[in-house]
């Protein structure tokens, strides 16, 4: 298949997901334009294997992010971005396995594989874990302290978000092991094995959930943390409560947009080392 040929697939494909996405509200519509950019990319220098690894992960997401959406709007009430996705966030989410992707169509090597499911794999476990884990009857605990924090402040785990990240992580190892076999397997994809696809679960279980959790720590850390004088909550945006917050700690320019792309890096290199060690 020329590249041409693919380029167009991916469009189409890309619109036609990204559209049903925009209509359903879980792209807006910056959002909708980065991630038509981003699969049609994508689906132009791999396949179906990797394109579908990817429209996994966004097609779960989305419909996590609707269960009982009710009961998580509070927690969100504190999170910088909530709802709708945006060009940043689609590009944070995707924009480390979209290099991967073009790096093994330059210099077809298994670690540019094993990179790229961990990245995914990060992303995706940290959605599962603030989605489901935001259903959790107990309070979250903060990653630093131990010591218990409201929902929605950032740093704050569950222990039904990290089954949730581990959970979350496994799917994608779960896609793209069935995406190899429709694809062509062994085959179509000369440079990834049986045996590596294989080790690929173990390397995207813990690319799920060292990622979710090197999410969550750089969250309590280094991400820019406000407090609003109004309800005394520490939130992560620079308005609250309709008056403006006081920065508390963190860096101001490492906002949720950041910390989701480093630990989408932070997964790649989890995940290339988990297919060295297996």
């Amino acid at each position: 298949m020329t590249f041409f040929l693919q380029f167009v697939i991916g469009l189409a494909g890309s619109m036609a997901i990204a559209g049903a996405a925009y209509w359903k509200g879980a792209l807006s519509r910056s959002g909708f334009v980065a991630a038509v950019v981003l699969g049609t990319l994508l689906y132009a220098v791999s396949d179906l294997m990797w394109f579908g690894s990817l429209i996994a992960f966004f097609i779960s997401s989305s419909l996590l992010s609707k269960v009982k959406r009710r009961r998580k709007l509070e927690a969100e009430r504190h999170y910088e971005k909530s709802g709708a996705r945006d060009a940043g966030q689609v590009t944070a989410n995707g924009g480390i396995a979209l290099i991967a992707a073009i790096g093994y169509a330059l210099y077809p090597h298994i670690a540019w594989w094993y990179a790229y499911i961990g990245a995914l794999a990060a992303v995706n476990a940290d959605t599962w874990a603030t989605e489901l884990g935001g259903l959790s009857r107990s309070q979250p605990r903060s990653i630093i302290s131990g010591r218990p924090v409201q929902p929605g402040t950032s740093g704050g785990v569950t222990l039904a978000g990290l089954m949730a990240s581990l959970a979350g992580g496994c799917f994608i190892g779960a896609s793209a092991y069935a995406l190899y076999w429709l694809s062509g397997g062994e085959a179509a994809h000369p440079v990834i094995s049986l045996g590596d696809m294989q080790q690929m679960w173990w390397a995207a279980g813990a690319a799920g959930i060292l990622g979710s959790l090197l999410d969550s720590w750089l969250g309590a850390t280094v991400q820019a943390g406000y407090r609003c004088n109004r309800c005394g909550r520490t939130v992560e945006m620079d308005e609250h409560c309709s008056m403006p917050t006081e920065h508390v700690r963190g860096l101001r320019s490492m906002r949720n947009d950041q910390v989701n792309a480093l630990a989408s890096l932070g997964g790649a290199g989890i995940g290339l080392l988990a297919g060295i060690w297996i």
